[in-house]
């Protein structure tokens, strides 16, 4: 259990372009990393993993976490990769909360606590990213490459995202493009996660919105500071920023906290969309600026945002 000072520290990091990750290695023996706020608990992988009918080959089961039942898996599986031999080895589960759910990653062995800039966090090659779910890459200090997974996308792949609206939502659209036209309004969309955008993408074209989509806070960022001059408000032009956090490169708090903190920007609308859906992340959200917080992978709570930034925006003009 991390202490108040070292809660405080990692908060101060998150606020700061700063990643703390905690390194691990699979059955390939490559180093892999996974950002330390979406950890809840490291543990030894009990022998006895309790199968799930018609589950995907990755799900080894559940176990029973703090009195709770959660889902068990095999991230070497899911990759493709030889299964960790869990009922005769010792091997580790990482606990980690996505999008309001908590999960457990089989690993083979926890390695080592790392601090590293987004900065230095750089974005994997077109032909890794098409191999393997890789979101982003850091280094060591002696120069050995770490893989920072695309967890948002193994999850999507085994156990499904919603990328439909419900029928609610369908009506509430019909009854607000009676009085306006969506198509008038421009959202921008920041996130290098490819199932994350994927379910942006299915909700603002079943939405009929415009959208600009961007997988970097950098060239996000030089493109609005580049319209701040135009003779066309910036608010007119973005109705609402969309905003990943983890982004190689800048974060979302960076992000937000620049768009804020420039008399030229400070007026654009700015939702953070995060799978780190902890009340402390939602805390720093507040405290870089941005206008909302919401969880990943929830369609309907996403249109509902911005149908009703959009209704805000249509009674001010």
């Amino acid at each position: 259990m991390a202490n108040v000072d070292e809660v405080e520290q990692r908060a101060n990091l998150a606020l700061s372009n700063q990643l703390e990750m905690l390194t691990f290695y699979l059955s390939d023996d490559q180093l892999y990393g996974i950002n330390v706020f979406k950890i809840i608990e490291v543990l030894e992988c009990p022998s006895k993993i309790i199968k799930m009918p018609n589950s995907n080959y990755a799900v080894k089961g559940t176990i029973n976490f703090r009195g709770k039942s959660i889902v068990v898996v095999d991230l070497s599986e899911a990759l493709e990769m030889e299964p960790i031999d869990y009922k005769n080895t010792l091997s580790y589960i990482i606990v980690c909360e996505y999008n309001e759910l908590i999960h457990g990653f089989l690993i083979n062995s926890p390695n080592t606590l790392i601090n590293r800039s987004w900065e230095e966090v750089k974005s994997p090659s077109a032909v890794m990213s098409q191999s393997a779910c890789l979101t982003a890459l850091a280094y060591t200090d002696d120069g050995k490459t770490i893989q920072l997974l695309d967890i948002e996308k193994i999850l999507s792949e085994i156990i499904g995202v919603e990328k439909e609206l419900s029928e609610n939502i369908k009506e509430s659209i019909e009854q607000v493009a009676k009085k306006i036209n969506f198509k008038d309004y421009h959202l921008l969309i920041v996130d290098d996660s490819k199932s994350a955008t994927m379910m942006l993408q299915s909700v603002v074209d079943q939405l009929g919105v415009t959208y600009t989509l961007m997988d970097n806070a950098v060239n996000a960022l030089h493109l609005l500071e580049n319209f701040a001059d135009d003779t066309i408000p910036i608010t007119e032009r973005f109705a609402m920023i969309i905003s990943d956090i983890e982004m190689p490169g800048m974060d979302g708090f960076t992000f937000t906290r620049k768009i804020k903190g420039n008399p030229k920007l400070s007026g654009l609308h700015v939702i953070l969309h995060s799978s780190l859906s902890n009340k402390s992340n939602i805390l720093k959200a507040t405290q870089v600026g941005a206008d909302d917080f919401l969880a990943k992978f929830q369609p309907d709570a996403i249109a509902r945002k911005i149908i009703d930034r959009i209704h805000s925006a249509a009674n001010t003009q």
